[in-house]
């Protein structure tokens, strides 16, 4: 039986073991030792006993009323019925499951899954993170990536002794890794770097591979380099796309994950392993505690669904399989995580659990972001004039935290799980809802001033918009408002000869928007008890090196640099073309006005012309009002 097979059993048939809270101090690169003698643990966090045999009754008697179907799948042609058959049977588990609640912890540890302590100047044992980090090779998946360059960049410059990161490169298109690598240190993110330290970019080396690919795509030969090398492994590697394909999603969040488990299981000096989920990958429930919950299905039968099951027919099942949850991303990162639990056996793992990810705060400077993706999409839409209405509740807390937050503690979460060795595995859920919340009509409210004061140039429109939670007026609004002017704009594209693109624009708002109502219209309490406590265990130094204080955030002057971030750096407009664009706005906010004008007085004169009443009292009004002005002496 493999290592990691031996602790999916241990973890499976001891449910009920009760979760420690301390556990005495290992060596530095211990983990070889612990391979040989046994000594490796299971781990239970998060699960109560209730869930926990729950999980593993169910997933012996029916395997979570998947693996049953299967198996008769597999062995008949009728695998639609045997899915429908094994998916009602599933409801029962599902329920069970769904009730559960994390494992209460004992009243002295105040909510954290482990005891912290706060630090002291005179501790002699305090490592900085920067001399932590010195010496050591890093591994990074998703290194390509938004977050995964901010990590890069980061650790380059504020750790400076680190040996090498490795980083995991997907060929794509025909061109080489080192191509993909040179491109990546050639971005605007890396120019201080390249100004100030340009001898730090030799240390990022590309490993080929793709997260999708059996043992992750990667060579033999990058295999042996990365398991005698790396100390430290980040793996931010993931589908981001709501709307992804389930085969798709499970393959890179959940398959991606394992194998990257099953190489870390071979490195002779891991000292952590820092797994990025996501906060809303529990959206199913209210309030969200930094622990792992009971999943609905065993990850394990899931991965065998997609496997065996026809991709129509799975497409089909995906509304069903993922429940309450909006989306393929956000199921297969709950089932991810608690894969992790089950696969990791006493490697030293912690999960960070970022909400909705913007643009950074203060690195490697203000306002940088690289997509569109989440509210980037949409405020750009609002500044060029194309996006009015939506549905959210503009109340509720808007759960955003810059990119460099999240990178900051995902680099002190490292540091923290390699010093202080520990069976648990511990969560921390990056947000700000709790200790420096903005709703949505504030963030709206300070976009909207944004993007007047520093418009994008060629705006089609006076910046305008309005939040709802009227659908039937949301609607209507849209249509009106987005699809309308859409149509008349690229009708008279057409009759100049030009290519329209406006419908085509409004197309993929609306489903931008579709993909981020669920989270606009509803509101989660994600507790961070351990992530302020981590910010405790930090040196005053160390807190102002890596910033992951929500509370010093700004949002109004947040929200400036970032829509003259996304102005910079995805609509490549510089600075210098401010004033004209300015202009523009001014005239755009007298058209918009001189607009809303012309409309009221044709809406006035066509309610005139259908209404003899309404008539007579406005020639009464009128008359009145002459009256009255006769007596005024001057007239």
């Amino acid at each position: 039986m493999s290592h990691a097979a031996a602790n999916k059993a241990e973890t499976e048939a001891a449910p009920n073991s009760s979760l420690k809270q301390s556990a005495a101090p290992q060596p530095a690169n211990s983990h070889d030792a612990k391979l040989l003698n046994g000594s490796l643990a299971p781990r239970t966090n998060g699960l109560t006993n209730h869930a926990a045999s729950a999980v593993v009754g169910t997933s012996s008697s029916s395997g979570y009323g998947i693996s049953s179907a299967a198996g008769s799948g597999a062995g008949s042609g009728g695998a639609t019925s045997s899915v429908s058959a094994s998916a009602s049977s599933s409801a029962a588990a599902v329920a069970a499951v769904a009730n559960s609640t994390a494992l209460p912890l004992p009243p002295s540890s105040n909510g954290l899954q482990m005891p912290y302590e706060r630090f002291r100047a005179d501790d002699a044992s305090y490592v900085p993170i920067a001399q932590f980090y010195a010496g050591r090779s890093v591994f990074i998946t998703g290194g390509t990536g938004f977050m995964g360059k901010v990590l890069v960049e980061k650790l380059l410059r504020s750790c400076p002794d680190i040996r090498n990161i490795y980083l995991l490169i997907r060929p794509k298109r025909g061109q080489e890794v080192s191509a993909r690598l040179t491109e990546l240190l050639n971005a605007p993110l890396f120019e201080s770097l390249r100004q100030e330290k340009p001898k730090e970019l030799s240390k990022v080396i590309p490993i080929s591979g793709d997260i999708t690919s059996e043992e992750l795509g990667i060579s033999e030969k990058d295999q042996n380099l990365l398991c005698r090398n790396v100390s430290v492994v980040f793996h931010s590697a993931a589908t981001v796309k709501f709307d992804e394909k389930l085969k798709l999603s499970v393959t890179i969040n959940m398959l991606g994950t394992k194998r990257l488990v099953e190489l870390c299981h071979r490195m002779l000096s891991l000292d952590a392993l820092i797994h990025v989920s996501t906060a809303y990958c529990n959206c199913d429930r209210t309030d969200v505690s930094e622990v792992i919950y009971a999943p609905p299905y065993n990850p394990d039968d899931i991965i065998s669904l997609i496997n065996w099951l026809p991709e129509d027919i799975l497409d089909q099942l995906t509304p069903r399989l993922i429940g309450k949850r909006p989306n393929t991303y956000t199921f297969t990162k709950a089932l991810a995580e608690h894969m992790l639990l089950k696969e990791a056996g006493n490697l030293p793992v912690a999960i960070v659990r970022p909400s909705i990810v913007t643009a950074s705060l203060n690195e490697p400077f203000a306002g940088w972001v690289d997509n569109f993706n989440g509210p980037t999409g949409l405020v750009s839409a609002l500044a060029k004039g194309m996006f009015r209405t939506m549905m959210c509740e503009k109340n509720y807390v808007a759960d955003m935290v810059p990119v460099d937050i999240v990178i900051n503690l995902m680099i002190a979460a490292a540091w923290r799980t390699a010093t202080r060795k520990s069976n648990n595995l511990l969560i921390y859920n990056c947000c700000t809802g709790q200790r420096n919340p903005i709703i949505w009509s504030e963030f709206v409210k300070h976009a909207m001033t944004s993007v007047r004061k520093h418009p994008l140039e060629g705006c089609l429109w006076y910046p305008t918009g309005d939040l709802r939670m009227n659908r039937p007026m949301n609607t209507l609004n849209c249509i009106a408002k987005h699809f309308l002017p859409a149509y008349i704009l690229d009708g008279v594209a057409r009759i100049m000869g030009k290519k329209p693109f406006v419908v085509n624009v409004q197309n993929k708002i609306a489903k931008a928007v579709e993909c981020l109502e669920y989270f606009a219209t509803r509101q989660w309490r994600f507790k961070d008890d351990n992530v302020h406590a981590l910010l405790n265990t930090l040196s005053p130094k160390d807190r102002e090196i890596f910033v992951f204080d929500v509370r010093h955030i700004n949002w109004d002057k947040y929200v400036e640099r970032y829509v003259l971030g996304f102005r910079e750096f995805l609509f490549k407009q510089r600075p210098e073309s401010l004033p004209a664009s300015r202009k523009r706005m001014l005239r755009l906010y007298y058209l918009h006005q001189l607009t809303k004008l012309v409309a009221v007085l044709l809406t006035w004169r066509f309610l005139m012309s259908r209404s003899k009443r309404l008539n007579d009292l406005w020639s009464s009004f009128l008359e009145n009002a002459l009256r009255m002005a006769r007596l005024i002496p001057f007239l």
